[in-house]
């Protein structure tokens, strides 16, 4: 399978999983919502395989720096250049633009931990399928 392919269902897994943590956490989601969280299932994906042999701590926090890279740059295209008013973090503590908080990077530290060995084994799987043809 080429990397395309695999990467599109890595994708295609986080973005279903968070738009379904999104509508159980906050009861809606945003039609963008999935795709951000498609692409942090990948870093997640790419940490898990990179890093497979170091402390599962630091591919947490290496997971939330990624989250929060992609959640940055997605509030700054959706909610401040086309206003459309996603999140607003600012009246969270530390907040930057409204858009990232420490808090929410703490989340996603803890939500990487279950999630870590989750990509791990949707990557390995996929991998797998390539050996079997």
């Amino acid at each position: 399978m080429n990397n395309f392919k695999k990467n599109a269902i890595l994708i295609s897994i986080g973005g279903l999983g968070y738009g379904a943590i999104e509508l159980l956490w906050r009861g809606h989601t945003h039609p963008t919502m999935p795709v951000a969280g498609g692409l942090t299932f990948l870093a997640f994906t790419k940490i898990a395989e990179k890093y497979k042999h170091k402390p599962l701590i630091l591919k947490a926090m290496l997971c939330a720096a990624s989250a929060t890279g992609i959640e940055l740059a997605f509030g700054l295209v959706f909610n401040k250049a086309l206003k459309m008013g996603v999140w607003d973090y600012s009246k969270m503590p530390c907040n930057f633009l409204g858009q990232i908080c420490p808090t929410f990077s703490l989340l996603w530290c803890a939500l990487a931990i279950p999630v870590l060995p989750l990509a791990d084994f949707c990557n390995e799987k996929i991998k797998g399928t390539d050996a079997k043809k």
